[in-house]
């Protein structure tokens, strides 16, 4: 019998359901998904510190911020600006560093004057919101002795000084 089964021809050709025939299936959705489960999120915004004691000279500034939260953070973007009282404040120049660190020292900078600073955290997927803008001042310049009116006796002194700075400075202190 196998013999005989073997001796016929078969048609192998297979029937198929209409509701397989030619079907294009959609893998968009599970590619997008795919790809988010692979994507880290945008960081939150960074947090600026207030200005810290012995943060300043005359001509340079240390900045900190922190990030409180988990988020990868590959560099963060300091942008800051002279502060200025007149009302085309935002025509001012602003600047704008790539810093690795959560902490940056700005040189180059005008003795006692103000500097608004903000920060924003970047990764592969995006850009921060900015942070809280901070204040930080610039400590003034020292003042130039007027030698010439230097007067001294034997209980007293008189030193006259004069300010460097174009802003006013509120207080000096003399030490002997």
């Amino acid at each position: 019998r196998l013999e005989e089964f073997l001796k016929k021809e078969v048609d192998l050709e297979l029937s198929t359901l209409p509701d397989f025939e030619e079907r294009v299936i959609d893998f968009s959705e599970v590619e997008q998904l795919m790809n988010s489960i692979n994507t880290v999120p945008a960081p939150c915004a960074p947090v600026i510190n207030p200005q810290a004691p012995n943060a300043a000279t005359g001509t340079s500034l240390r900045v900190c911020w922190g990030l409180f939260s988990d988020d990868t953070v590959e560099c963060y973007q300091l942008c800051y600006k002279p502060v200025s009282n007149e009302r085309h404040s935002d025509e001012q120049a602003e600047h704008t560093l790539k810093v690795k660190e959560t902490y940056c020292i700005i040189t180059n900078l005008l003795p006692n004057t103000q500097y608004e600073f903000w920060v924003s955290a970047l990764n592969a997927s995006g850009i921060s919101p900015p942070s809280e803008r901070a204040v930080y001042v610039t400590a003034p310049s020292p003042p130039t002795i007027k030698s010439k009116k230097i007067r001294s006796c034997e209980n007293a002194a008189l030193v006259c000084w004069e300010s460097r700075d174009i802003n006013p400075v509120d207080s000096y202190m003399v030490e002997l």
